[in-house]
């Protein structure tokens, strides 16, 4: 507990805020208030269209951002690839811009102190505390968006850079104009609560427990419960002894809802040229028997790949 309270005021006091960390806090605090009056405005149209919107939006955070735009682990026409990009955006995880910055980071430098959610600097940082440290994720306003450089030669998501807070809030409108409060707690609040702590997890969980198959030289785990909550993202050793692969859940009782979808347009034509992993890669990664990477092991990773700062 004194850890956390330390973590705490470090992450929070002991620094300088800007206006993007201080909207930060505004956007996922009000989130987690309209989560609390879910309770109070139940109702079952209200909780399945959450439950749509959940799949909805989940999956085309994890088929746009992640797989397609972060890894180009297969091609869409650009009318589909746009329509799951915008999807997304309803999601309140930012832009697609500057979220495939962060994710490109992140396996650039996995588990290091340049990690933008390093589980190095704690849990608390890893899961929430870096989405409130602008200089974490760019470290200069000057130095963001540099690995991004094929997405910012496409207007469309330059236009969802600069405008992505609008269609979120504009879609909880929407929500509120159709149910009322009710569709507009569990539509918006209840449903993008979740998502964001299950995409969370997958930082800061899927670097501390769960088991590990594949020698990655990190700390990435494979978790069940986020493999469910976040729509197959929790196999996520998997996906960093892979990155190119469009399938994250290796095995079948992996469960990976966004593989499937993805599956699905690759059957009717509309997916192509999607990675998977070959048999020599697969064999190259394989551990010959599954280990948990020590606290000694973490230090090295720090000492070789990080900047002791």
């Amino acid at each position: 507990m004194g850890d956390w309270v330390t973590q705490w005021r470090v992450e929070f006091l002991g620094r300088e805020w800007n206006f993007v960390d201080i909207g930060s806090v505004v956007v996922v605090l009000s989130l987690h208030c309209l989560t609390l009056l879910a309770p109070f405005h139940f109702n079952w149209p209200a909780f399945w269209a959450a439950v749509a919107l959940y799949f909805v939006t989940g999956v085309s955070v994890n088929l746009s951002y992640h797989r397609q735009l972060s890894h180009r682990s297969f091609k869409l026409p650009k009318w589909l690839e746009y329509l799951f990009a915008y999807c997304a955006v309803l999601s309140f995880q930012r832009s697609p811009l500057e979220w495939v910055s962060i994710h490109r980071s992140h396996h650039q430098f996995t588990d290091t102190l340049k990690d933008p959610h390093s589980p190095v600097r704690g849990f608390w940082y890893s899961h929430m505390g870096w989405i409130f440290d602008y200089r974490s994720r760019f470290g200069s306003y000057e130095a963001r968006l540099k690995n991004v450089g094929d997405l910012k030669r496409e207007p469309f998501y330059i236009f969802l850079h600069y405008t992505y807070p609008l269609h979120a809030i504009g879609f909880g409108v929407v929500l509120y104009a159709v149910g009322g409060l009710p569709f507009l707690v569990w539509g918006l609040g209840v449903r993008s609560v979740v998502f964001l702590h299950a995409t969370f997890g997958i930082n800061s969980i899927c670097h501390t427990w769960g088991q590990v198959v594949w020698d990655t030289g990190d700390l990435s785990r494979n978790n069940w419960l986020i493999g469910l909550m976040a729509h197959g993202e929790g196999w996520h050793n998997n996906h960093h002894a892979f990155e190119q692969s469009a399938r994250h859940g290796l095995e079948w009782w992996q469960v990976d809802v966004t593989w499937y979808v993805i599956r699905f347009l690759e059957a009717i034509g509309l997916a192509t040229d999607v990675k998977l992993p070959t048999e020599t890669q697969m064999k190259r990664r394989a551990l010959i028997v599954n280990y948990n990477i020590s606290e000694e092991k973490i230090e090295a990773q720090v000492i070789n790949n990080g900047k002791l700062e």
